[in-house]
């Protein structure tokens, strides 16, 4: 039997099957005694045992005849009262075999056979009075019909217990065997609130969590060998022409400059990968927003200057939210330098800091935009509009992509819109 819902119905069928034959068995064994005021047949046989005795003592034996006669028509059942030596007080008969019936007491005493005896002994044991029921009667003297109304409802509690129980593993069995066949959208969703629902939904979260790792993986990979293509290329020849002879220093300069793209685009990849695969990798503390935009204006205002640009803040209320300062720091940075790279010469990037019901961190340039309908693409990775922001103007298309999932996983938002003139980024925060 391998089946845990065949365990578990059998298991509940087999105690109940327990509790009904003890139920018999102690109701039979107590209330055929023969002797205590504490058993109810002890009690009730009291009554026509003093009866019978007063008819015999009062009438003889044709007066304790005509009582057994009302009693046998009342009761269905035979009445015998006896002497303390077994003589049958009404036909004279030697019945000690009923006293020693009643003292005997079987260990299971409704499978005896013949009819069952119950007997009960007058305080000063001068008389036994019997109670005997016919053999039919005797085999369950004390089982009714209407049990039967009592089991069938307990059976089918034992099969819904084992359904409601067995059915939550069935459907994580099924999840488990789509996940291993490599269906990583399989899950199980279950809505229960015991621990078998908690199973559930740790499953549910182990699988979203290898199936965001492989498809980061799988992301990388495509990613790699879809970028790393071009300037793999241009070193190629970058190579020949430093081979060849021809124009050395600039084939040099090329190589440098080639390399420091791979470097960086492997860099930048390395982070979104690590951003998208590992959200568990936050290291939640306080981070204040104003003194983090205070320290990236100063440390993009070189580049800036390089650019011909310069970087304005506006932050002077200090705002603190929850969240990994290296992730947030990282997520601003890569919005400010693509800002830089994009607004003109003798413009300034403005980087502002407010709150309304959630804190806003808002960054303008002042270049030519994007058209609106690139505008909700240019947070994927590696997406440039090309005839605005393409190659010429650095980055490899990432920086946006990792401040976007940066953002997302502290729970915040980031979207762009365009201004007259520029472009403006704007990240929600939650306060808490």
């Amino acid at each position: 039997m391998k089946s845990l819902f065949s365990k578990i119905l059998l298991w509940f069928l087999a105690a109940m099957v327990i509790t009904v034959l003890g139920f018999l068995v102690t109701t039979e064994v107590s209330l055929s005694a023969t002797r205590g005021r504490g058993h109810l047949l002890s009690r009730l046989l009291a009554f026509p045992m003093e009866e019978a005795r007063h008819a015999y003592e009062t009438g003889g034996p044709e007066a304790l005849g005509r009582f057994l006669a009302r009693f046998r028509l009342v009761f269905e059942a035979e009445g015998v009262l006896t002497d303390t030596e077994g003589k049958d007080l009404l036909t004279g008969k030697d019945r000690r075999e009923l006293i020693a019936s009643a003292q005997r007491r079987p260990l299971l005493p409704f499978f005896r056979a013949g009819p069952t005896v119950i007997a009960h002994a007058s305080d000063r044991d001068r008389y036994w009075f019997f109670l005997i029921l016919p053999g039919q009667r005797g085999r369950f003297p004390f089982f009714l019909p209407q049990y039967l109304w009592i089991i069938a409802p307990m059976v089918l509690l034992s099969y819904a217990l084992a359904l409601h129980l067995s059915s939550p593993l069935r459907q994580l069995q099924r999840a488990v065997e789509r996940f291993g066949q490599r269906d990583f959208s399989a899950r199980v969703k279950s809505q229960r609130r015991d621990e078998l629902g908690q199973l559930a939904r740790t499953f549910d979260q182990m699988a979203q969590r290898i199936e965001t790792l492989l498809e980061a993986e799988r992301r990388l990979l495509l990613d790699i060998s879809h970028e790393l293509r071009s300037p793999l290329a241009r070193l190629a020849v970058a190579v020949e022409l430093a081979r060849s002879g021809e124009d050395r220093e600039a084939a040099l300069n090329r190589i440098e400059k080639e390399a420091e793209r791979l470097n960086t685009l492997v860099g930048e990849l390395l982070q979104v990968t690590r951003a998208e695969g590992d959200p568990s990798s936050l290291r939640l503390q306080t981070v204040r927003l104003d003194e983090l935009l205070a320290d990236l204006v100063e440390d993009c205002s070189l580049e800036a200057q390089a650019r011909g640009c310069r970087l304005t803040l506006d932050a002077a209320q200090p705002l603190s939210v929850p969240g990994d300062p290296e992730l947030l720091r990282r997520a601003v940075e890569n919005v400010i330098r693509n800002a830089i790279r994009h607004t003109p010469a003798d413009t300034a990037v403005e980087v502002r800091l407010d709150s309304n019901g959630s804190t806003r961190i808002s960054v303008r340039d002042q270049g030519p935009g994007v058209p609106d309908e690139y505008l909700p693409r240019i947070f994927d990775p590696f997406y440039r509009v090309e005839t605005d922001r393409n190659r010429a103007s650095g980055g490899v298309g990432l920086g946006l992509a990792i401040a976007r999932r940066a953002i997302e996983l502290h729970k915040g938002a980031i979207r762009a819109r365009n201004l007259t003139p520029g472009l403006l980024v704007e990240i929600e925060l939650p306060k808490r």
